[in-house]
Formats: C-alpha cells, structure tokens, sequence
C-alpha cells in the first residue's frame, strides 16, 4: 500500500473514530439529561398530584366537618339514641346533602355500621360497613374504594363522627378520583397522567383512564401495571405504543393505596420521549454529516499532506535511481527547511561527494589500468624476446667459430626467430583488438536464435575424438521477446563464454545454455560442471588481464564484459570450487536503439 493510501486510512478512521465518539459521548449525555429531565418532571407530577390531594382532601374535610355539624347530621344522631329511628326517613337525606355540598359520595352509619342513608347508592340502605377500618382514621383523608351499582370508583374521603349521646353517627364523605381530577393538575408539556384503579384479578382496560378519559390501546401498559400489582413498588419502563419511535413515553407507575395499605390505583406519569427521539436523530444526522464532511476533508488534506510529504521522497528517489543507472550528477531541489528539506540537501551533498570521489576513483583506476597494461605488455613480450636473444647469441658465436658450425645452426635459429616474431605480432594483435572494439550496429535479435547457432557451431568441437565428451543442453524459453542487439558482437561474448566453459571441464561435463524472460528484460545462462571458482576469483574474474589460466592474456572475460556494458546489460557470475559455474547476462530491450 502506498504512503498516500496509508495516510488517508489514518485520516478517515481518525475522523470515524472521532464522530462515532462524539457522537455517542453526545447520546449517552443527552440520554442522560432526557432521564433526569423525565425523573424531574414525574417527581414535579407526583409533588403536583400529591399537593392537589391534599387540597381536594382538605377542601373534602372541611366539607364533611360541616356537614357532621349540620341540622341533618344533628337530627339523625338524636334519633340513633332515642330507640329504634325509622331510617326510611333518610333514605334520600345523603344525596340531596352531597349535591348541596358538591361531593360525590356521602353516607351516614350508625355506631354498628349500618347505612342510615348512602347518596352514592341508596340501595346499600341497612348494610354494614367495616366501622373499625373507619374510626381509626378519624380526622384523616384517605383512598377509598366505592362500590357502585354501575362498577367500583376511587375515592378521596374523609370521616367524621357526630356524638350526641352512647350511639355515635359516622359521616363519610368524599371526591372522585376521575379524569377531571386528573384534568385539574399541572401538567408540563409532554408529560400526562393516568390513573388506573385496581378493582379486579386481572388487568381490565376500562380501568385506565387519563384526563381526556379512557385510555386506549392500553396494552402496552399492561406488564408494567401487572409488575406494580405484583410487587406494590414504584416502577418505571418505556412503553412502546407504536412502530415509530417518536411516539414512545417513559412511564413512570406509583402505587396508591388505601386505609390498610391495600393497593386501590396506580397512578401512571407519561413522558413522551418523542423530543429525545428527535434530537438523537438530530444527532446522527449531524454526526453523518460531520463524518461525511470529516473524510471529505480528510481525503482533501491527506491528499495535500501526502503531497507535501511524499512528493521531496519520489524526487529523492527518482533521483536514486538516476544515480543507480550512472547519472551522477542527479540532485533535488530544497523547498523547505524541514527534516524534507534536510534530507534532499543531503542528498545532493552525497551525489556532489561520490562525484568527486567517483571522478578521483576513476583516473586512479586510470592510473592502475595503464600500470596493469605495462606490466601485461612486458610480461607478455618478455617470454618471445628471451628465446630471440639466446637466438640471436647463439648464431653471433656460431659465426664467430667458423661458417661451417654458423651454417649448421642458421635454419634452426630462422625457424625459432619466425616463430617468435610471429608470437610477438599475435600478442600485439591481441591487445589491439581490445583497444578496439567495436559499437553494437543495432537490428532486431532472436536470443534463441543465437544460441541455437552457438550448438550448431561448437557440436564437433565438444565431441572430439581426442577429448572427453561434453554434453551441450539447451533449456530456452520460447517464445521470447525479441531484443534490438548486435548479432555478431553477442556472439563474439557467448563463443567466449563457451570456450571458458570447454576450458574449465577437461574431463567432460554438462554445458547448459538457457534464456530467461523476466518483464521486458531478457536473460542468458551459460553454466558448466567443471571446476569451479573460489569467491576470491570470481570477484577478480572481470578484471582485464586478469586470468585463472596458465596461459592466456586475460581478456577474454573483459571482452565479454566491455560487449555487454555496450549493449546496456550486466554480467554476473555464480560459482563455486568442484560445483561447476554459471554466467548470467541480463539485456534490456533497447528498442529504442532502431
């Protein structure tokens, strides 16, 4: 992967991650306040509801304290304690006092609890109520369950007693808890009340009423009402009412109970959760939107900070590579002062430093190459001219003795003088084709071809009668790729090459010659199972007038090399002692060349 690509994953996932945390931090801080907000708000409700049950509760005491004092209340106690009262007399008494003093509920008992007189349902005239429950709260305001014909209501209550004589007169007065009851408290914006009175087994729908009435689609509702009744604590949960969920409301449930803790309603606190919905889809929405401009502006500045970054280091190494094809001059501009800037300033520095050193090295390779020929040159004139000197004395001391002795010894002494001259002309020849080589004429070059060629050319030479065989392989690749080259200087390099191979396996071997394609550069091998080199030797092998042989000039492999540096390829050797060796030539295609 490249360094921009790697510098814009950097980028994008540090925006992601950044988003996703802000945007998650946002939503569980915001969860959190819409909870508090919704805690607040219910217990606000719950202040609110309590407060106006004290209100009705007092306002219910003081009516319930008037009407124990009035002249009907009065009447009926003086007739509880003189005998046996017709309580037909008061049948109706209760309803008209309720309605007179706006109450919903209102009886009369006597000390055994029997109904003197009930507004809510005179039918119940001459049934007993639970007096004791009663008197104990006495002076209190308290939840009652009402039984009524048409169904049980809650009710706000409140019981006083009239004492006139040894038979007291209870009055039991009170409020329904209804809708209008819920209607009459301060409600927030969002937030409703609901009450549901427990009159039953098992949940009942009609039960469950808020300020406008019955509450419907009350099934949502029902586990968290059913867990209330179960275990008579407060509980709370979000009620789903639909598939969207702007419309879901986190409930709160609050027991209600009567005299002897009996559980008689629950009353329920709605927060609608439709403005948390909304705004947790604000905040994904931003936080897309923010993401979304995040990696646009992440693939921007990536894009300019990978530019500002990796543009100095492909200069660099572009001009690296200049200088590993032999430009040695290649520099780069310094655009800024940073470690960059530092950097590409070394980098010339470097390139000026091998450039003076290359320029040194070069005339003292000069130097050492001129040396090297002069003591080539006069080794390899001194081996003929000593023979021609004791030639030459042999035949000035054979004139010397007599002309029959100088005539024995002056066609001996001829041949060896041709001789060696002739020797000295071939070293001289030699050395002068060297100095002379030749500039590739470019045309296109089937390797297989040459190769091919090379077989043809040396098969009688490697199966001679007086020598050991020598098995030549050809492993080419085909097809291959033709190459723009010299024909006859390649195969001026390669018949060297094989007559190196010949030379190294006296006692027969294997000769391998192969072609390799590798891209648009092609290659050639050339390997033996002769007698090897030693590491020594194959660094030295190049090297002109350098030779292993015992005889030889040493410029075979030179040749060999001054062909292939000509033709833009290298030459590498692989070899090692008793293991045979191996030359590879790597070409390019050069077909600029034609």
């Amino acid at each position: 992967m490249k360094y921009r690509r790697k510098l814009l994953a950097v980028f994008a996932v540090t925006v992601f991650v950044s988003v996703t945390a802000v945007a998650w931090i946002t939503s569980v801080l915001t969860r959190h306040t819409f909870e508090q907000a919704d805690e607040l708000r219910t217990a606000t409700l719950v202040t609110e509801f309590r407060h106006e049950f004290d209100l009705r509760g007092e306002e219910v005491g003081r009516l319930v304290e008037a009407i124990a004092k009035g002249d009907a209340s009065t009447r009926m106690a003086v007739a509880l304690n003189h005998g046996a009262p017709d309580y037909g007399t008061y049948l109706n008494e209760a309803k008209t006092i309720a309605e007179n003093q706006r109450l919903d509920f209102l009886e009369f008992l006597d000390s055994e609890g029997k109904v003197v007189s009930s507004a809510q349902s005179p039918a119940k005239f001459g049934y007993k109520e639970a007096l004791p429950s009663l008197a104990s709260t006495n002076n209190d305001i308290f939840l009652r369950q009402e039984d009524l014909p048409d169904g049980a209501a809650l009710s706000l209550s409140a019981i006083r007693v009239v004492t006139l004589g040894d038979a007291p007169l209870y009055v039991v007065g009170g409020q329904r808890l209804d809708k209008d009851f819920l209607a009459s408290l301060g409600l927030s914006s969002g937030t409703r009340a609901m009450l549901y009175q427990n009159a039953g087994e098992t949940f009942s729908p009609q039960l469950l009423i808020d300020s406008s009435g019955m509450v419907q689609n009350s099934e949502p509702l029902l586990p968290l009402i059913n867990q209330v009744r179960q275990n008579g604590r407060e509980a709370k949960a979000v009620v789903h009412w639909s598939s969207h969920s702007a419309e879901d409301e986190a409930v709160y449930a609050i027991p209600l109970t009567g005299q002897r803790d009996q559980l008689l309603g629950i009353l329920l606190v709605g927060n609608s959760r439709g403005t948390y919905v909304l705004l947790q889809q604000h905040i994904r929405s931003a936080a897309l939107l923010a993401g979304g401009a995040g990696m646009v502006l992440a693939i921007l500045f990536s894009g300019w900070a990978a530019a500002r970054v990796t543009r100095p280091v492909e200069r660099l190494a572009d001009a690296a590579r200049e200088v590993t094809a032999g430009n040695w001059t290649a520099q780069v501009p310094v655009n800024s002062s940073d470690e960059l800037g530092e950097l590409a300033g070394a980098f010339n520095h470097m390139t000026h430093e091998l450039l003076e050193q290359r320029e040194s090295l070069v005339q003292s390779e000069r130097v050492a190459a001129w040396r090297e020929l002069a003591r080539r040159l006069a080794h390899e004139l001194k081996n003929p001219l000593f023979p021609l000197q004791l030639t030459v004395e042999n035949l000035l001391r054979a004139h010397e003795q007599s002309a029959q002795v100088f005539e024995e010894i002056f066609q001996e002494s001829s041949s060896t003088l041709l001789a060696e001259i002739a020797n000295l002309k071939n070293i001289i020849t030699r050395f002068g084709e060297f100095s002379r080589m030749p500039q590739p004429q470019w045309q296109p070059v089937d390797l297989n071809d040459i190769l091919r060629n090379l077989d043809r050319l040396f098969h009688a030479q490697l199966n001679m009668p007086d020598h050991k065989p020598i098995e030549c392989k050809l492993e080419l690749t085909d097809p291959m790729m033709p190459i723009a080259a010299d024909p006859d200087l390649l195969h001026r390099a390669l018949s060297n090459l094989v007559l190196n191979a010949m030379d190294a396996m006296p006692e027969g071997g294997t000769l391998r010659l192969g072609t390799r394609q590798a891209g648009e550069r092609a290659s050639i091998e050339v390997s033996d199972t002769g007698l090897g080199l030693t590491q020594e030797e194959c660094e030295r092998l190049f090297t002109p007038y350098y030779t292993s042989k015992t005889q030889g000039t040493g410029l075979g492999l030179a040749i060999v090399q001054s062909i292939i540096s000509d033709h833009g390829g290298k030459i590498s050797v692989r070899s090692m002692p008793s293991l045979g060796t191996t030359f590879v030539i790597e070409l390019p295609p050069n077909m600029d060349k034609l």
